[in-house]
């Protein structure tokens, strides 16, 4: 009997926490970013804003609200994606202005972060 119930324990726990890791995966990533700062109409049809707090993302819908986190001094920041982007291998996310300067790479142009989707 006690092993039965040690295995349906173990597998419990197995497919929580498989179910965990895909969540985990599905709404977290890391990777390079770059900001930018142009007076052009997003891909979304708003025009860019370098003073709002947006973001351009390859794949994630437009509205979709991340908070991204500089991996070198751990400040974050909540922005919203409103474009499509970046192009460059290596890279997941383009800030604007703002978000880069909040997060403290406004002068290198690039760092390393880690964002997870918040809403």
């Amino acid at each position: 009997m006690k092993y039965g119930m040690m295995t349906a324990v173990a597998a419990s726990l197995t497919a929580g926490l498989m179910i965990a890791a895909t969540t985990t995966s599905a709404s977290a990533q890391c990777g390079g970013a770059s900001w930018y700062a142009l007076n052009s109409k997003t891909a979304s049809g708003e025009r860019m804003n370098p003073a709002a707090m947006t973001a351009a993302h390859r794949s994630l819908p437009f509205g979709s609200k991340i908070k991204v986190t500089n991996k070198k001094n751990g400040k974050s920041v909540v922005v919203r994606i409103n474009d499509r982007g970046p192009f460059i291998k290596g890279r997941v996310l383009d800030l604007s202005r703002a978000a880069a300067g909040q997060i403290g790479f406004i002068s290198s142009g690039h760092a390393p972060i880690c964002m997870e989707r918040i809403g």
